[in-house]
């Protein structure tokens, strides 16, 4: 388990609803990826572009993901969207988000996800990679 938490807020926009006016499901995961890149920005000072580049990987794609969604939001509301990292393994990890409507719990997210690079064996293809130990210990691991 980490202790670094990043706290974000956004606005429900006309496009993230369905016509009821209600968010439309899979917005939130685009919001959850959104967070994820945000959490890590501000664990390791940097944005994405440059930590990708520092660390030689292509990414941090998602393997799986899940939600339980408890209230809705609403076109014009404005959430809450706290994120940390509950797990570091060898090349992937899972985070953890909790979208806050006021000081109601709205949903909680759930992603595991690979630090990924090349895969030199296979070109064009990716692999998981060891995480860096200055990752981990970024967000207090």
């Amino acid at each position: 388990m980490t202790t670094f938490t990043h706290r974000r807020t956004v606005r429900i926009e006309w496009g993230d609803c369905d016509p009821a006016q209600i968010v439309f499901y899979p917005r939130y995961f685009a919001m959850f990826d959104g967070a994820t890149q945000e959490l890590f920005r501000a664990a390791l000072g940097k944005p994405k572009i440059a930590w990708v580049r520092d660390f030689g990987i292509i990414g941090i794609p998602m393997v799986d993901t899940r939600a339980k969604f408890i209230v809705p939001s609403r076109y014009g509301d404005d959430i809450d969207i706290e994120s940390r990292v509950s797990r570091f393994g060898g090349a992937s990890f899972d985070v953890e988000h909790k979208v806050w409507r006021g000081t109601t719990l709205a949903i909680e997210g759930f992603e595991t996800r690979v630090w990924a690079g090349p895969d030199d064996a296979n070109p064009g293809a990716i692999m998981g990679v060891k995480i860096p130990d200055v990752v981990k210990r970024a967000f207090g691991a």
